[in-house]
């Protein structure tokens, strides 16, 4: 994979005191330099991108700790502005907007610029009571159908925040991707906190979680993540509870109604993923180009019967399968997908929904999908898998499964390496370190590399690459490199 092409935009992102030091953002009359707490303490972020815009996310909070959970917020509403530029030093901005932050929703910003042009890299900021963010990096998709030659997408999951320092996020940020997939367990609800603090109780009520989220944000590698590229996410367990699923309301409705409220405060998702009532809309398809399309998904807020999916979330993606030309078709999703003999959280996997497995497989099989694909996260090990038709151990692979080691959690790991032997020869690797996911899509191939730390337990450790393969176009098997 290439080695990080652009450092000035982290350095721009972690850098301290940075509203005394920016200018004032050219067309925008000057605001009274107040001497009150940066509030950009929590970073910024952008994602789900698309051809002529994205999503641009920041948070007011200049006291992240603050017991009621608003941040040290007074209590009224704030304006925060925005601007778009197609350098890093602002000379040409191409958009600019305000929007108006508000106690209702922990003051965060969710910007929706449109107007903009396909397959672009962009450079954004925002500013809000004398104030001016860090600035980060963010790029629109490529329009419909048009080639493209190829794309390198970062995949998380798993950062418990007290099991370890977010080394990982660092190197992710390092790599340059064009885009980060977050596939869940982005907070931890209970965190026992062996390496660091993780910032206070379980959260049971709304201050609670965003407290929570609000603390995981003040660390320095995460907001590096978030800044170098837009992300697409979905949830896990932990953002409400552990293993809630379906019908489970997460002990009660209003910490329901909580848990999601604060996880779309703290992520950059758009107006159409907000809550109501006890549910929130996280499963949407993003495309890019002629080259992908990320369908993803949510297996946790709809299971039941023979169901990881839900009826609709089933037949909205079957007709993804059906009416997709792009070259590469990736899920990404939470919990493990393919079959296995075995294995961590058995239950709480596709393995419990055997006959949604296999409708979904058979969905992108009779569809002549060209290649697919299924990211996953949650196993805190990593994996790489070919997915079969069915029982038959010597069947020739339908797709591949690539799932992402956590963050953090599980601290160092033991390091043990192999693959799935004897009962599961399609699992071809497997590795219990912490880490993140490498995946560049090209026309020809897919390459995978699974990047692991050394250590989690202190800051700063080496890491590397422990295993590559590729996929080629239309095979669907595992080449180690």
């Amino acid at each position: 994979m290439p080695g990080p092409t652009r450092r000035t935009v982290l350095t721009g992102m972690v850098g301290t005191a940075l509203g005394g030091l920016l200018p004032e953002l050219p067309g925008t009359a000057p605001a009274p330099l107040r001497r009150t707490t940066d509030p950009f303490t929590l970073g910024v972020a952008s994602g789900d991108p698309s051809p002529d815009g994205m999503v641009l996310w920041t948070r007011l909070a200049p006291r992240p700790d603050a017991e009621d959970g608003l941040g040290g917020m007074a209590g009224r509403p704030a304006v925060v502005d925005w601007e778009i530029a197609e350098d890093e030093g602002f000379t040409r901005v191409v958009r600019r907007g305000s929007e108006t932050a508000v106690p209702e929703f922990a003051y965060s910003v969710h910007a929706e610029p449109a107007g903009l042009l396909p397959g672009r890299e962009y450079f954004y900021r925002f500013r809000s009571d004398g104030h001016v963010s860090p600035a980060a990096r963010t790029r629109t998709t490529p329009a419909a159908g048009a080639a493209v030659p190829a794309l390198t997408v970062a995949v998380a999951s798993c950062a418990k925040f007290g099991a370890g320092h977010f080394t990982a996020y660092r190197a992710l940020a390092d790599d340059d991707p064009d885009l980060v997939l977050h596939l869940g367990d982005y907070i931890y609800e209970t965190d026992e906190g062996d390496v660091r603090d993780p910032g206070g109780p379980e959260p049971t009520d709304l201050a609670g979680y965003r407290r929570t989220h609000a603390h995981q944000k003040t660390d320095d590698d995460l907001r590096a993540a978030q800044a170098v590229a837009p992300w697409l996410v979905v949830w896990d367990d932990h953002e409400l509870v552990n293993n809630w699923a379906g019908g489970d309301r997460g002990r009660s409705p209003q910490r329901r109604r909580a848990a999601f409220q604060a996880y779309y405060e703290h992520m950059p998702l758009r107006r159409a993923s907000v809550p109501r009532g006890l549910d929130m809309q996280l499963y949407r398809r993003i495309g890019w180009g002629s080259l992908a399309t990320f369908h993803m998904l949510d297996t946790r807020q709809y299971r039941g019967g023979d169901s990881i999916t839900g009826a609709e979330q089933e037949r909205w993606l079957l007709d993804g399968f059906r009416t997709s030309t792009a070259g590469w078709d990736v899920l990404g999703q939470q919990v493990f997908f393919a079959r296995r003999s075995g294995g961590r959280k058995s239950g709480d996997s596709w393995a419990a929904f055997p006959r949604s497995r296999e409708r979904i497989t058979r969905g992108w099989v009779d569809a002549g999908v060209r290649n697919a694909v299924v990211l996953t996260g949650d196993e805190h090990v990593h994996h790489a898998n070919e997915i079969l038709p069915g029982e038959d151990r010597d069947a020739a692979p339908v797709g591949t499964e690539l799932v992402t080691t956590s963050v953090t959690s599980g601290g160092d790991g033991d390091g043990d390496r192999g693959d799935g032997g004897e009962e599961n020869p399609h699992i071809r690797y497997r590795e219990d370190r912490r880490g993140y996911l490498l995946t560049r899509f090209e026309p020809a191939q897919l390459r995978a590399d699974f990047r692991v730390v050394e250590r989690v337990s202190s800051p700063g450790a080496p890491v590397r690459t422990s295993a590559s393969f590729t996929v080629p176009d239309r095979e669907p098997g595992l080449h180690r490199s």
